[in-house]
């Protein structure tokens, strides 16, 4: 079969962007970085959109791992991306699709008007960081080492997050009886096991005096036997680090009363690329 005289016109990578964590935390088979550490972005496809409204598909994950693949080819591997370079892709791949900007609305806090501002999605990009997680969590004998969730663990969480929030959620359609008391303690015993579950996963080792315990298992068991002192440095460093993951807030100039504040920018896979 002859070379299709098309191909010229084929679509070609829109912007390079290197990854925060600059590709060091992953095994072999997950990212191919280039000899200049950047990584060439695609622009979406019109299958890509398409993909994008398939509700089960965002559900599993199953449409994000097929957009980044088919945008960002050097990523062999989209379900083991860390939450350091998550974002960064997301945001890679909206940037090469929509000329790297985002039009986003925000209503001002001082007088209620909402206005439509542009957000500069390649200036977010250069301002994404690596998180250090070279350093352990010492508690008195106890050396903790963390790591970041894989874009597999980020996913089935959430969807266990889903389950728990809808269960909650179905609550007001209960009239206040023992069954409604009954349902609320339960799902709020669910989230609590699912936030501990989250931090367990993110608890890479625990080193102590006599040997290192890597089995989640014993750390998930640990963290529901030690007292409340030690669980509550785990999980205040555990969301330390989390924070250091999340996006500047935007700052924003009122459009009606120039009234000057912050607003969170938080990536919903659902609607982020609509």
């Amino acid at each position: 079969m002859s070379e299709n005289p098309l191909k010229q016109y084929f679509r070609r990578p829109a912007i390079y962007f290197k990854l925060p964590s600059g590709g060091k935390h992953y095994p072999p088979g997950v990212v191919n970085i280039p000899p200049n550490d950047e990584l060439p972005v695609y622009p979406m496809t019109t299958m890509d959109e398409i993909a994008l409204r398939t509700p089960d598909g965002l559900y599993n994950g199953a449409s994000m791992v097929r957009l980044i693949k088919n945008c960002i080819p050097d990523i062999l591997d989209p379900w083991q991306l860390n939450s350091i370079d998550m974002d960064s892709v997301v945001i890679a791949i909206r940037a090469a699709s929509v000329d790297g900007n985002l039009d986003i609305t925000s209503v001002c806090p001082e007088c209620n008007e909402e206005g439509k501002y542009g957000v500069d999605l390649l200036k977010m990009l250069a301002e994404k960081r690596d998180i250090d997680y070279s350093t352990p969590l010492e508690i008195h004998e106890l050396s903790i080492k963390f790591r970041p969730l894989t874009y597999t663990e980020t996913n089935k969480n959430g969807m266990r997050q889903f389950e728990v929030q809808k269960l909650l959620n179905e609550l007001v359609n209960y009239e206040n009886t023992e069954q409604q008391q009954e349902m609320f303690v339960d799902g709020l015993k669910k989230l609590n096991e699912l936030t501990l579950d989250v931090i367990a996963q993110t608890i890479e080792y625990i080193q102590t005096p006599e040997s290192r315990v890597d089995n989640q298992t014993f750390i998930r068991e640990f963290l529901d036997k030690c007292d409340a002192k030690t669980n509550n440095i785990i999980k205040e460093h555990s969301g330390k680090l989390k924070q250091q993951n999340e996006n500047k807030p935007l700052q924003m100039k009122c459009v009606n009363c120039q009234h000057e504040y912050q607003q969170a920018l938080v990536l919903n896979n659902t609607d982020f690329f609509v």
